[in-house]
């Protein structure tokens, strides 16, 4: 964790010229914005939206995926499946955005910065109303409030090393008579345990970090300790203020002093920890993943609990304009977002869900990143899921009740194709896997499973991993790629399936975003294995939007829901034109091909 502070990220900053001519032009109503902060896997980004809902400007940085190859930490030798991320990297790439996109607009004639001195912002800057975060959601941050030291790297949330904490834990919550305790936390959580759960990384942390161990066995420091997924880290640092020894030996980072430590209802219901209903952190959850550690066990934290109080965040509803107040970030001798308040807080997929107005229970989007992501509104009551899917957290608005959701998260979707591109280099862009998938009629009996890292809904198998199946000499790398574009299709199936069969509701539509939304054959194929239309917005930036539509709706900028419904605009549809019987055939197919990735790992593996 010895990200430089003034290390050069590229960033790609886009500015509507159109709206912003029409922002300058002093003949226009005024129009307010809303920032909004989308901190992905792989990049981060920052947009402005206008009041009328359209995209003033994105700005995008990628930062450094960490593998480790080995890590003392790791008996086992292997570190397979281990993903971090350093969480100050992770901060500098949102900071470059912020920075860079107002240094852009600057060039343009739109200063939204202000003077550094209190109470001199100028009128532009005040156009911004409020900030929106959006996060990926299960990566969690370990730090130390006192000192600013983080603890270890961020764990991602597709991080497989808690596979075997999950597993342990779910051992020691199984019930008696059971030979399985993976959904001994479901009635409370609606989660599963598994390894893509915050709360088996904080538990993993906690079973491996001596300094960790060490300033929770101490009185005075274990206040000091502080978990948090990556949008609590963001509103940590953004709400915080440098401290005065900023750098230590060896270009060491510190965190910002005095922000908030805050979560959403929606993140906080991805941590094991939550009670759904009560919409609280719940000790005996905590207690049942954290409580089995050895360092409480052995004495070596002094027979102590992990302090919810003061090392879990405060839970707060996902559209409110209380969140905390942004301190503000140096643009040369200006500051950018000074005394804007953070208004918003969603996960990723929930910010989604919202960025595609599913406000009504029945309604539903999948999205195409990384991973694959499906959830469907629910409305205020949880859902129970018999069907492998996760009871979660919509959002929650300001002193309204929590709306809820099901979801299915599908591990491997985008990242099938950059398998394909940076590791077998099969491709050399995903650009080109549309017209090498049309390319050849069908995928000939040949099925790709990308269970890379065991398979997520609704299977929850961690044993998985992936294989092709039906190779004949006949086959080429058209093929390959095409399979691999229907998986993707294939999962989502699995989860709309799942859908219907928990809600009782057949769903009419499937609205989508995501950057693969752009491959039409991908479309249409998804289309047609659903047999059911397929609905993309005008706006493929829709989990920023959904950040940027709570935190303005917050603030006043939109009324009510209503309001921000009308923003949504519908650009293409894909209707369905197989036939049952093809249809019927690639499924029985794609069945055969997941039973073929099973049992791959044996339980000592």
């Amino acid at each position: 964790m010895a990200t430089d502070a003034n290390a050069a990220y590229e960033c790609k900053v886009s500015v509507n010229r159109s709206i912003l001519a029409s922002l300058l032009d002093p003949s226009q109503p005024p129009h307010a914005l809303v920032g909004s902060i989308d901190q992905g896997t792989s990049s981060s980004r920052f947009l402005l939206v206008t009041s009328d809902g359209r995209i003033l400007s994105t700005a995008q940085v990628e930062f450094e995926q960490i593998f480790p190859t080995s890590s003392p930490y790791n008996d086992a030798g292997s570190c397979a499946g281990w993903h971090e991320h350093d969480p100050f990297a992770i901060w500098d790439s949102v900071v470059t955005c912020i920075v860079q996109t107002a240094e852009e607009l600057s060039k343009h004639g739109l200063d939204l910065t202000s003077d550094v001195s209190p109470g001199e912002d100028g009128a532009r800057a005040s156009l911004i109303k409020a900030v929106g975060i959006t996060n990926q959601r299960e990566t969690t941050v370990c730090w130390n409030d006192r000192t600013g030291r983080a603890y270890y790297n961020a764990i991602v949330w597709d991080d497989t090393r808690t596979a075997a904490v999950a597993a342990k834990i779910a051992d020691e919550n199984r019930p008696p008579g059971q030979d399985d305790g993976k959904d001994a936390l479901r009635p409370k959580t609606g989660l599963p345990i598994a390894s893509y759960f915050a709360g088996t990384k904080v538990r993993w942390l906690i079973d491996n970090i001596p300094q960790l161990q060490q300033d929770l066995a101490s009185p005075a420091e274990r206040p000091n300790v502080r978990f948090g997924t990556v949008d609590t880290w963001l509103a940590y640092m953004l709400t915080g203020y440098k401290r005065d020894i900023a750098e230590m030996e060896h270009n060491e980072r510190l965190a910002h002093e005095g922000g908030v430590f805050k979560t959403s209802v929606c993140n906080a219901s991805r941590w094991l920890f939550l009670d759904l209903v009560k919409m609280d952190w719940d000790r005996s959850l905590v207690d049942a993943v954290c409580g089995g550690s050895a360092c409480w066990k052995d004495g070596t934290v002094d027979g102590a609990t992990l302090p919810i109080a003061t090392a879990l965040p405060k839970i707060v509803p996902s559209s409110d304009q209380t969140i905390g107040t942004i301190s503000g970030l140096d643009v040369g001798s200006k500051v950018a977002l000074k005394s804007v308040p953070i208004a918003s807080i969603l996960g990723d997929q929930q910010a989604a869900l919202f960025g595609q107005t599913c406000f009504e229970p029945g309604e539903a989007k999948c999205t195409y990143g990384t991973g694959l992501f499906m959830m469907m509104n629910t409305g205020i009551s949880p859902t129970p899921s018999t069907q492998g899917l996760l009871t979660t957290v919509a959002y929650q608005l300001a002193d309204g009740p929590p709306v809820y959701a099901l979801e299915g998260s599908v591990a491997f979707s985008g990242s099938t194709i950059g398998w394909l591109r940076d590791r077998v280099e099969l491709i050399k862009s995903a650009s080109e896997t549309e017209s090498l998938a049309l390319s050849v009629a069908s995928n000939e009996n040949m099925y790709l499973v990308p269970a890379f890292s065991g398979l997520f809904a609704p299977h929850w198998r961690s044993d998985a991993r992936g294989c092709m199946v039906g190779l004949t000499a006949s086959h080429t790398r058209a093929h390959i790629v095409r399979s691999a574009l229907e998986a993707s299709a294939y999962q989502a199936r699995e989860v709309f399936d799942a859908f219907e069969l928990d809600s009782n509701v057949k769903l009419k539509e499937m609205r989508v975003d995501g950057g693969a939304t752009a491959n039409k054959f991908l479309m249409q194929f998804q289309s047609d294995i659903l047999h059911s239309p397929v609905v993309r917005p005008q706006y493929l930036e829709t989990t920023g939007l959904g950040a940027a539509f709570a935190a303005g709706l917050a603030v006043g900028v939109w009324g009510n829901l209503d309001d921000v419904g009308k923003l949504w605009k519908q650009d293409c549809v894909w209707k369905p034109t197989m036939s049952e019987a093809e249809r019927s055939r690639c499924w029985k197919g794609w069945n055969k091909a997941v039973q073929r990735s099973l049992d791959w790992l044996d339980d000592d593996e």
